[in-house]
């Protein structure tokens, strides 16, 4: 989620900091690490963001275009102005001139970079400090640019495998609908005054559709009020929500491999850049639910105190039985950063073949149940005709 934090920058300036976290406390961690004291944090809504027309800094693009003029042989300055110049938009373009600015008085471009918080989190600063110790910025930008790659193909699977479902609730929903706010009520009118022994979801039903037809306006208000309450209690209840969704037997582990794949991978590409291992992990723990947060943190000491890597990880409960041996073999072998980065590749696959499964599953399931709550209305719709059909005979 992104937050909006009112904060003291250390040269004594109030000013407001925009930042990526996963909860409340993350975010102020996140901006107290770089010297501001926090007055006040919210969340930012999305909807709000679109509305006043914000954007977020494409970041993936600025990285990818700013390789290929570095390795085209443009220095560092004159690429980022060529970025500058081309950006559109005022907001952007703003960003890569104060970035410039700060380059041209002296600064490395990670303290430049930090100059403009809200386009550039603290990871994608790291990633380029950690570069800058060993000259290499251009394989560091092209490390970040496939790690966002990696992360974006995983988002685009989970979202291309939950819009069929949507289609189905948005399609059954518009259904139900329509049969309750404009077929019932008709029915209603044809059933009026038949002292029919009915039952007494058809009774129900048919008292629903009298009242729709004499208060539609009521109707259609009540209803946007039970919409308006189910947002309200989701958004509201979201942290206790993700708590249960943790506890569901399956569900539970699949968030957590879900999560480690990202950890793994983050932590990674930190360390292929030339990061300490307890500072790419430190810095990758953002990324966690604060449950696996507070055994990153209990595993980190431990790394710190002279433990072994896949001990301490595991110790900690946060390796898979396969994550633990490729550990262990990155430790004997030295190339912590690319086993890392295999095991999230592992578990990506993995989690792609759960989604697919998942997904053929949930999908019969979900137009049964669509079927059964239509045709539930139907039947309930023609109850009364049965039971006329009967008194007749």
């Amino acid at each position: 989620m992104r937050y909006e934090l009112r904060a003291i920058t250390p040269e004594g300036r109030i000013e407001s900091v925009e930042c990526q976290a996963v909860d409340e406390q993350a975010a102020r961690q996140q901006v107290e690490g770089r010297g501001y004291t926090v007055l006040a944090v919210r969340a930012r809504r999305e909807l709000a963001m679109l509305w006043r027309g914000g954007e977020r800094f494409p970041l993936p693009l600025f990285s990818q275009e700013l390789l290929v003029l570095l390795n085209a042989g443009l220095p560092l300055v004159e690429a980022i102005e060529t970025l500058a110049e081309k950006e559109r938009r005022d907001e952007f373009r703003g960003v890569l001139n104060r970035v410039v600015g700060a380059l041209k008085q002296g600064l490395p471009l990670s303290a430049a970079l930090e100059h403009a918080p809200s386009a550039f989190p603290p990871l994608y600063v790291a990633t380029v400090r950690a570069a800058e110790r060993t000259s290499d910025l251009a394989p560091a930008l092209s490390r970040y640019v496939s790690y966002q790659a990696q992360l974006e193909s995983i988002r685009k699977r989970i979202m291309n495998a939950s819009i069929y479902p949507m289609v189905l609730l948005g399609v059954g929903g518009l259904v139900s609908l329509f049969l309750l706010f404009y077929v019932v009520p008709r029915f209603g009118r044809i059933y009026e005054d038949r002292a029919t022994d009915l039952p007494v979801f058809s009774k129900l039903l048919l008292a629903w559709g009298s009242f729709a037809e004499a208060h539609a306006g009521i109707a259609l208000g009540l209803l946007v009020a039970l919409v308006a309450l189910a947002i309200y209690l989701f958004r509201t209840s979201k942290d206790k929500i993700s708590n249960a969704m943790w506890r569901l037997p399956g569900v539970g582990e699949r968030l957590k491999v879900y999560q480690l794949a990202r950890f793994y991978r983050t932590t990674g590409m930190l360390l292929k850049g030339g990061m300490p291992l307890v500072a790419a992990l430190d810095m990758a723990a953002e990324l966690l639910h604060p449950v696996l947060r507070e055994r990153l943190v209990a595993a980190s000491r431990a790394i710190s105190e002279g433990r072994g890597v896949s001990a301490s990880m595991d110790a900690n409960g946060l390796t898979t039985p396969v994550a633990m041996r490729m550990l262990v073999v990155g430790e004997s072998s030295g190339s912590m950063g690319d086993m890392m980065d295999r095991i999230a590749g592992f578990h990506d696959d993995e989690l792609s073949r759960w989604v697919d499964w998942f997904t053929r599953m949930f999908e019969p399931l979900l137009m049964a149940a669509i079927g059964l709550v239509i045709g539930a209305i139907v039947i309930l719709m023609y109850m009364p005709i049965f039971e006329l059909a009967g008194n007749l005979q």
